[in-house]
């Protein structure tokens, strides 16, 4: 009998526990109520919803929070006048992922300073500090959304029921404002690197001129 009580008490803690890990998973969940978009992106031949607000070109870039490898906080406003270019993936242990994040780590040295990458996903800063490890990843800044969800709210990112980034492309001036901006149509897919790279050596030159001209 003291047995079947001890074994009883032991399920009751562990079903309180369970409870009180949902109920503070939930009070953490800051996706509820966020706007939908159910026709830009596919997950093979289904479209997926994005939460969060669709942002457009010549629009003033949201400010936002994330996070580096030391979860120390990092925002937008913290590369003010600087041109970003922003490369988004689900995971950088999938393989187009990979490659999309190697690629433009392999570009930044083809772009003077004042021009400045980022990679951001929902994974944890632990796995993507492994990632940049064993791929050699040094030149591109990772960054995590996994906090607060703060970036993917604000740019319309989030897929809805799989909490994960989807695959993006953004160019911001130095202006702050989106000068460029790819979601790519299906998540299988690749951005079009080709046109993105083009974009941001012409928005640098744009932004070139137009500080010379101030200058003058």
């Amino acid at each position: 009998m003291k047995l079947s009580n001890f074994l009883f008490a032991i399920i009751l803690l562990s079903l309180i526990n369970v409870s009180f890990l949902s109920t503070a998973f939930a009070s953490n969940d800051n996706t509820q109520g966020l706007t939908q978009t159910k026709n830009l992106v596919k997950a093979g031949n289904k479209f997926v919803t994005l939460l969060g607000e669709q942002i457009k070109i010549n629009e003033q870039a949201p400010d936002f929070k994330v996070v580096d490898g030391n979860f120390a906080p990092v925002n937008l406003s913290d590369y003010k006048n600087q041109i970003l270019l922003i490369s988004v993936v689900p995971s950088l242990d999938t393989g187009i992922c990979s490659l999309q994040t190697k690629r433009f780590n392999d570009e930044v040295a083809n772009f003077p300073k004042n021009i400045t990458m980022l990679t951001i996903s929902n994974d944890l800063p632990f796995a993507q500090k492994r990632f940049c490890k064993v791929e050699k990843v040094d030149n591109i800044k990772i960054l995590s959304d996994s906090v607060w969800h703060d970036f993917g709210r604000k740019y319309g990112l989030i897929i809805k029921d799989m909490g994960l980034l989807t695959r993006s492309i953004f160019i911001i001036d130095n202006q702050g404002k989106i000068a460029y901006k790819e979601l790519v149509a299906n998540l299988s897919s690749h951005p079009n690197y080709d046109q993105a790279l083009k974009a941001l050596k012409d928005i640098a030159k744009v932004d070139h001129a137009l500080d010379s001209a101030n200058v003058d």
